[in-house]
């Protein structure tokens, strides 16, 4: 009798130890081994990680994208005459499209430098002194030898400068209405002359003529004018 409860303990003793080592295990606090599942998806969510880290950095890569093109300014061919008093010469003039590109050429104008003389305010009919230093009655044939009408329209459009001075507007109203008015339509074949009086800094220098209708980025005619 006494043995049999003997080994009646011992056996309880042993399965209490193995309760008690697989508590041991869990590490006490409910957090035990790894479950299969939950550890056979974490590679999954790691490639899943890694796949969006590369799909970000294709992000940041430049895109092999064509870079974007617009038509260049086309710009009358002949190169701009610059005429000395007596000296003449032709400039083509034409049309943009609507953005003041593609330039393209529907007549010529042949201008003359008749003469070019500095002048008082007394000279020119007028009180009012000159802005920027000096009076200058430029006298001009303006000519249309092409096919078709072509507009000439100084005002606003004629630019003086020498070494010293950058580019300034000349142009003036002084005299209009006097004479015969350059700014006008030219049908092919018909000529005025008539006389500018600008405003310049000093003597000496050059004045540009600009062609509003050639997108006025070059001169289409420069004056020299005497010093």
């Amino acid at each position: 009798m006494r043995v049999s409860r003997a080994l009646a303990v011992l056996t309880s003793a042993a399965l209490l130890g193995a309760v008690l080592a697989g508590c041991s295990d869990d590490g006490g606090d409910g957090k035990g081994a790894a479950d299969p599942a939950a550890s056979a998806t974490r590679p999954a969510a790691a490639s899943e990680a890694a796949t969006g880290t590369d799909a970000e950095a294709a992000g940041d890569a430049p895109l092999d994208v064509p870079e974007e093109t617009t038509g260049a300014k086309t710009t009358p061919a002949a190169k701009a005459p610059s005429l000395a008093v007596g000296e003449s010469g032709t400039y083509e003039v034409g049309e943009t499209d609507e953005y003041g590109e593609n330039f393209k050429v529907t007549s010529r104008m042949k201008v003359t430098v008749v003469s070019a003389e500095y002048v008082t305010p007394a000279q020119v009919n007028t009180t009012n002194q000159p802005e920027k230093g000096q009076y200058v009655a430029l006298t001009l044939t303006v000519r249309n030898t092409g096919g078709a009408p072509a507009d000439f329209a100084a005002y606003g459009m004629m630019k003086w400068e020498d070494a010293r001075t950058a580019a300034q507007d000349a142009t003036t109203l002084e005299g209009v209405g006097e004479g015969a008015d350059l700014d006008t339509t030219y049908k092919p074949g018909q000529s005025v002359t008539g006389r500018l009086v600008l405003d310049v800094v000093r003597r000496g220098g050059v004045v540009h003529y600009y062609d509003a209708n050639a997108g006025g980025e070059s001169p289409s005619f420069t004056v020299e004018l005497p010093k």
